[in-house]
């Protein structure tokens, strides 16, 4: 089921894929995209800081099949203009993006994977992340690790600790060039391959992805609890303004 409520421009520079098609198990059920954030929806937000971006051009929203009117009805309500096009997702989290990516105009140049549980990301994080994309080809937002990580085998003992140094937390957005990103998806489909990210379906077909500033408050909607530190990020920031 697909609902197309705005014609996108021609030849667009860049096209955003807003992913928002989880189960939300660990919400009790509940449709995280949905529940408010400072009165705001959490998938309203993601959208909106998409759409302050010059250099996109539309955007695709991905979601669960029942859900497509109600997001439908949510673009319209917050005159989220940008908004082409909302589709229903797939059985993983790699086909609901493979579809956003089917439903974009085939002109444009660059693919913005975002996940619409991630209702923080700012502007900066963004249009550095595009800059880094526009350079290397695919990039994606990332953070420092803080803590101090272990590998471990399948009978929970510490098998190796690896350098803090070397590793960050991937965030989203992730961007890549459109016909990069195309063949690695041609490649994945070809091997029955499913990747976790973007990045790592990017990286099987041989190429790099640089690592851009991402934010330590650009947090992923999962639990109860995320939503309060949602509500505690937006305070912060409101306080800092004044």
């Amino acid at each position: 089921m697909l609902f197309t409520f705005k014609k996108p421009p021609p030849a667009p520079f860049l096209s955003a894929i807003i992913v928002a098609g989880g189960s939300s198990s660990r919400m009790d059920g509940i449709d995280k995209q949905q529940i408010p954030v400072d009165q705001i929806p959490v998938v309203v937000r993601s959208i909106a800081a998409f759409s302050q971006i010059r250099r996109v051009w539309e955007i695709i929203l991905v979601c669960r099949e029942e859900y497509i009117a109600d997001y439908f009805a949510l673009a319209q309500a917050y005159e989220l203009d940008k908004v082409s096009s909302v589709v229903g997702g797939g059985d993983t989290r790699q086909e609901s993006v493979f579809r956003g990516i089917a439903a974009c105009n085939p002109e444009t140049r660059y693919f913005a994977i975002h996940d619409g549980a991630r209702p923080l990301v700012t502007r900066q994080v963004i249009e550095d992340c595009i800059d880094a994309a526009m350079e290397h080809g695919a990039a994606a937002a990332g953070v420092a690790v803080k803590d101090t990580i272990k590998v471990r085998n399948h009978s929970g003992f510490v098998t190796a600790t690896p350098d803090r140094e070397s590793l960050a937390a991937i965030q989203t957005p992730q961007i890549f060039d459109a016909t990069l990103y195309r063949a690695a998806m041609n490649r994945a489909k070809q091997l029955r391959h499913t990747y976790t990210d973007d990045c790592q379906l990017v990286e099987q077909a041989g190429h790099r992805v640089f690592i851009s500033p991402g934010s330590y408050e650009n947090i992923k909607i999962t639990t109860p609890e995320d939503v309060a530190m949602a509500d505690a990020i937006l305070n912060f920031r409101e306080e800092a303004e004044i």
